[in-house]
């Protein structure tokens, strides 16, 4: 390591005092103008995480549905996951490290990790459309080169684009070729033969709004348009040329205000989508002829994808072991439903993606979604070779059609990490094929009504929680109140956890009616505020 370089490079990106941020799910976020060290700093972790695999990392400089003056870095670790836990540990450290103990940090990380710092790095780098961006990827590759890394800047991509070029490099394009086009021609090919095999005439025409949420999705999907069959005709909104990113858009303001976004006008029963700011959620909606507002999230997306691949699994008739994976946010409905009627085993997990899919890896078939929209579907290699080997031996007609829809499902989904592009196109693609409506679909079943609140408290960590953090173990005598006021509604439940980025408690309430949503959540609120050390006025109803 040249320590001479190190510090010289260092003092470019000084570290504001008293700042200290935690490397989480979403890897770090805050203001765009406190970034700049961590980046620098990033660029130097993805390097050393490159030496100690072996393999290309991913980083991506992003604030997702976060507003455009904030920004954020995550890495992508070698088969498109994210970043090892252990790792997560030392990106807080190395962030956080005063200027004089960074080369001290970093050889300790070394000496943990059995980084070997002789070995080559390659990093591939990737950002989205906020102003500040381009200065931030700037800084990332700074800190790559002070470590002596390789890197390749694909500039401007979707999260989950970058995610699919980091599994393609280290799979040596067996998951696909790690190039825009490679990713486009990869999807468009999968789509086309999956609704080949719908039961359509050429003037079926689909027409699809999007609300881009005007971010990088946009920009993306105009590039892939080219690629997509004359039938689907996708109709771009919020494209990031006149308003604010994620400002009264995108599928996080339309999911938490159950509204349709701005800058998108619906017509009665029109199918239309909203992606967030980096693409890697979404969410489905329409407005009945009455004028009433529907939303599809996250669960009823899994249930969809669920109903078409069980179907597929049972004409191809392997031992496949499938299952759901939600958390505790999954309206319980949903879960009724997939439980019940489609027989699907359910497993609830803590939230954030990476517990999610942890979890979805046990199965031969793991559909998983979080309620924002966030998910995918993860096939075990065991079942992917078998699907691919049905395809090309099987003689009986019914099995080789179904396994070879299988086989294209597979193509089409990004199984590397939730992806607003690749995800919209497995739903168009079993709507047409089932020839549902998005009335249809939305009818599977009624969402209970529910209610999301927050309340300040002096300090988060008050509250431990346990079962998939559907109870709560600390302070004494909150579990035991939610108990007592859960029994007052039907069909009703109520959960509390501490946010993972704020001195906030999430509170969770869904009963038959929304005035008992409302009520419980209330109620739950006012026993949070008392127990747990509320700061403020109470909450109010």
């Amino acid at each position: 390591m040249d320590c001479e370089a190190l510090r010289k490079h260092s003092a470019l990106h000084p570290k504001p005092a008293g700042l200290a941020l935690h490397y989480g799910t979403a890897g770090f976020r805050t203001k765009a103008e406190q970034l700049d060290h961590v980046v620098f700093r990033m660029g130097l972790l993805a390097a050393l995480r490159s030496k100690a695999v072996t393999a290309t990392i991913g980083i991506m400089v992003t604030a997702s549905h976060n507003p455009e003056e904030d920004n954020g870095v995550k890495l992508v670790d070698p088969l498109g996951e994210m970043l090892h836990p252990s790792w997560e540990e030392y990106a807080t450290q190395l962030a956080n490290a005063e200027e004089q103990e960074l080369q001290k940090v970093i050889t300790e990380i070394c000496q943990k990790a059995a980084v070997n710092l002789h070995k080559d790095a390659s990093v591939f780098i990737g950002r989205d459309t906020r102003p500040s961006s381009k200065k931030l990827s700037q800084s990332v590759i700074d800190g790559i080169q002070v470590l002596g890394g390789q890197y390749h800047d694909y500039g401007l991509v979707t999260t989950p684009q970058l995610h699919y070029m980091v599994c393609c490099q280290n799979t040596q394009g067996q998951y696909g070729k790690a190039t825009l086009e490679g990713y486009y021609e990869k999807l468009s090919k999968a789509f086309m033969e999956l609704i080949k095999q719908s039961h359509c005439s050429g003037e079926c025409q689909r027409h699809l709004k999007i609300d881009c949420a005007n971010g990088i999705g946009a920009l993306k999907l105009s590039e892939m348009k080219p690629y997509f069959p004359q039938e689907v005709l996708i109709h771009i909104y919020n494209d990031g040329t006149k308003e604010k990113l994620n400002h009264l858009c995108g599928a996080d303001f339309v999911k938490v205000h159950q509204k349709p976004p701005g800058g998108l006008d619906m017509k009665p029963n029109e199918r239309c989508c909203s992606f967030d700011g980096d693409a890697d959620r979404i969410v489905y909606y329409y407005k009945d002829t009455a004028g009433h507002f529907h939303l599809i999230d996250g669960d009823k997306i899994a249930t969809l994808i669920s109903i078409f691949l069980k179907e597929l699994l049972a004409k191809v008739k392997q031992e496949f072991k499938m299952a759901v994976v939600q958390t505790a946010y999954a309206n319980g409905n949903s879960t009724r439903y997939l439980q019940e009627t489609l027989k699907v085993p359910v497993h609830c997990v803590k939230t954030g993606v990476k517990h999610l899919h942890h979890k979805a890896q046990e199965f031969d078939v793991g559909v998983y979604f979080e309620a924002n929209g966030h998910g995918t579907v993860l096939f075990s290699k065991a079942a992917e070779t078998k699907i691919r080997q049905l395809v090309k031996e099987e003689k009986d007609n019914e099995k080789r059609e179904a396994a070879k829809m299988l086989e294209n499902t597979i193509d089409l989904i990004n199984q590397t990490v939730g992806d607003a592009v690749s995800d919209m196109l497995v739903i168009e693609a079993i709507l047409a094929l089932k020839g549902l409506t998005v009335q249809q679909w939305d009818a599977l079943y009624a969402d209970l009504p529910n209610r999301l609140l927050k309340v300040q408290v002096a300090d988060r960590r008050v509250i431990d929680t346990t079962d998939a953090e559907r109870r709560a173990l600390t302070p004494p005598g909150l579990q035991e109140k939610i108990d007592a006021l859960v029994k007052k509604y039907k069909l009703s439940r109520a959960f509390v956890r501490p946010s993972g980025t704020e001195d906030v408690v999430r509170i969770y309430a869904e009963a038959d009616t929304q005035e008992n949503a409302d009520a419980l959540a209330h109620e739950v609120s006012l026993a949070v505020f008392h127990l747990a050390g509320g700061k403020g006025a109470p909450p109010q109803p």
